[in-house]
């Protein structure tokens, strides 16, 4: 089943990949050699006309394309039936658009909106967008988080020891979960420097009805949890400081990223439960050449305080950890370390074929997590690797398809998803 998933899959991705190659996106700092190369990839010799004693025009399929070319909203569509790893079975789609904030300004950076929407055979629903908008010279932006979730998921407990033994199954870490979240990020740039900082806003429901065998759990019953299910709300605000030196933050080529985030949750701000959340995630990109790069990543979130069933720390997420089931792993600290190749297939492009090979990429990452109940006190250490591939639907904008292996319980998960993991 899986074998027939990923085919059908791969199809809706080579019909798209062509369809791209009519799309083109600049990027700010190369703009000139950007639209040189992208001109040199969609206008072949036929494209050219001669006419006698007079200078070579465009066909009206080049003058098309060089249209399209000048749009400022860029977007991609794929749909069809797919497979996670942590909803099984489902129908999906996902949407990538770009676009400049002002038209006119080619100087500045593209904001990108990626989204997806999936429907599960086992009934429930996934709705997801996490922008990137730049607003005028970069000065001032708003990314994000913005979820609605009607799900079948999993609890496995609290700490290394529970989650690595409790069988995951529909009589016995199976529950319905549905909830939303809402968490904006603000940021402003500190003078002429990289450094941006700014408020954000956090506001979550999460509600677990049949629960199974979670109603005998310690710590469900701790949260407060019920054989008729759980809920909480939980509101938070929060500051960040971020030094950002990326050429392209959906998939850097080069720079450093080093991000501080703290919230504080509170019964005054509108929620159930008083908490805090620290997190920091430092990020850095060396080019090896034409579209060869080498990117690593350190992490540490943690929670402190009485601390919501749905709040704590997961170690293994579609951006991290890959192979490991979202939310097997669960404690109130977690911290990540991973390395990761990444290399696009360079091409001539005097083919059709290898005009399509220039499209696709492959990865391959290694890594391990530490998690434990303090960010000092590490009780669990989960090694993980894997490879992936790549197909560029606009350019440095990826479709990724991960194979992860979850060395501690010797299982592999296979991920689709819009944009680089990190």
């Amino acid at each position: 089943m899986k074998k027939y998933i990923v085919a059908v899959l791969m199809m809706f991705l080579v019909t798209n990949i062509t369809l791209a190659r009519n799309t083109y996106i600049t990027v700010e700092g190369n703009e000139q050699q950007e639209i040189m190369t992208h001109l040199n990839n969609v206008i072949s010799s036929d494209d050219i006309v001669v006419l006698a004693d007079t200078t070579p025009i465009l066909s009206k399929r080049a003058l098309r394309r060089q249209r399209v070319a000048k749009r400022n909203l860029h977007y991609n569509i794929l749909g069809g039936p797919s497979y996670t790893p942590d909803f099984g079975l489902l129908v999906g789609g996902s949407a990538l658009m770009t676009f400049r904030m002002n038209p006119s300004d080619t100087t500045q950076r593209r904001s990108v909106v990626p989204m997806a929407i999936a429907l599960m055979f086992k009934g429930g629903l996934n709705l997801m967008t996490k922008p990137q908008l730049f607003f005028k010279s970069d000065h001032f932006r708003i990314f994000g988080t913005f979820s609605y979730k009607n799900t079948l998921e999993n609890f496995y407990g609290i700490g290394y020891m529970t989650n690595k033994d409790y069988e995951r199954g529909k009589e016995t870490s199976e529950y319905r979960y549905s909830g939303i979240q809402l968490n904006p990020w603000f940021l402003f740039r500190l003078g002429k420097s990289d450094f941006f900082a700014g408020p954000q806003i956090d506001f979550n429901y999460d509600k677990i009805t049949k629960p199974a065998q979670l109603v005998e759990q310690p710590s469900y019953i701790a949260a407060g949890g019920t054989e008729q299910g759980y809920s909480n709300q939980s509101s938070g605000l929060g500051f960040l400081l971020t030094y950002d030196t990326r050429d392209i933050p959906a998939n850097a080529y080069k720079g450093i990223y080093l991000d501080f985030r703290g919230m504080i949750y509170n019964k005054a701000f509108g929620g159930d439960n008083n908490f805090y959340r620290l997190e920091i995630d430092y990020r850095q990109y060396k080019s090896l050449g034409h579209r060869r790069v080498l990117a690593w990543t350190t992490q540490t979130k943690n929670v402190f305080g009485n601390v919501p069933l749905t709040k704590y720390v997961l170690s293994g997420t579609p951006f991290d950890l890959r192979g490991y089931y979202m939310g097997q792993y669960r404690d109130k600290s977690s911290h990540v370390v991973m390395v990761e190749y990444r290399q696009m297939i360079n091409t001539d492009k005097s083919t059709w074929m290898k005009k399509m090979l220039s499209h696709v990429g492959y990865v391959a990452w290694g890594g391990c997590g530490f998690m434990g109940p303090t960010p000092g006190k590490i009780e669990g250490v989960l090694p993980n690797l894997g490879v992936g591939i790549r197909i560029e639907v606009q350019p440095r904008m990826n479709v990724r398809l991960d194979f992860g292996r979850n060395m501690v319980n010797k299982q592999n998960l296979f991920y689709f998803n819009m944009t680089e993991a990190f």
